[in-house]
């Protein structure tokens, strides 16, 4: 009898197990942990679903700043093949120490400058100034607070902070192209941020 009462155990085990693996949360996506921050593999953005292409850390000096996790719609490997990609993208940072927003954005300027060529920087004025007032209104972002800077089809850029949207979209790919090379460029902000952003780190 005591044989016949595992048994029953056990083939209830088997058969949640089983149920687990065939019910919709089985299909849940994985996650994956940078230095803390947890970032899912497959995330929904607007009804548009988008895939982890890669995430990583920004260092200054050897001090942890923030993580970055980038999201497309397929797999790619190279910055041309990121900005010549159609449709949804976000870049997600996650702070990983008090960091003066105001600063931060002088650094986003910095790395769209370094990224750009002189003849393009004329057009993309506008939106910089704007994205300095998003950072400036910020004051101070906090460990775990957050910034997306995302491409909506039919939207336009939009750059979330602490979980709101900040002002306008900006309409212009260009600039939200500049952007991403802040990271992606040949002069970016973080060379290993880069490759692992990339999907191209060990």
């Amino acid at each position: 009898m005591l044989l016949i009462k595992l048994s029953k155990q056990t083939m209830g085990l088997v058969i949640l197990t089983l149920a687990g693996l065939f019910s919709p949360l089985s299909s849940m996506a994985a996650v994956i942990d940078v230095s803390g921050v947890k970032y899912e593999d497959v995330i929904d953005q607007r009804g548009s679903k988008l895939i982890l292409n890669g995430a990583g850390i920004r260092y200054k000096a050897v001090f942890k700043v923030y993580t970055a996790g980038l999201y497309l719609q397929k797999k790619a490997s190279t910055m041309e093949d990121v900005i010549s990609m159609p449709g949804s993208k976000r870049i997600t940072l996650t702070m990983l120490r008090e960091v003066d927003s105001n600063e931060l954005g002088k650094l986003f300027t910095r790395g769209v400058e370094d990224n750009t060529p002189k003849s393009e920087m004329g057009k993309l004025i506008p939106g910089l100034i704007k994205m300095g007032q998003i950072f400036s209104d910020q004051k101070k972002l906090a460990v775990g607070d957050t910034i997306m800077v995302e491409w909506v089809p039919g939207v336009g850029g939009v750059i979330s902070a602490k979980g709101k949207s900040q002002g306008e979209p900006f309409k212009e790919p260009e600039f939200y192209n500049a952007l991403l090379r802040i990271w992606l460029g040949p002069v970016p902000a973080d060379y290993k941020l880069k490759e692992a952003l990339l999907g191209r780190s060990n």
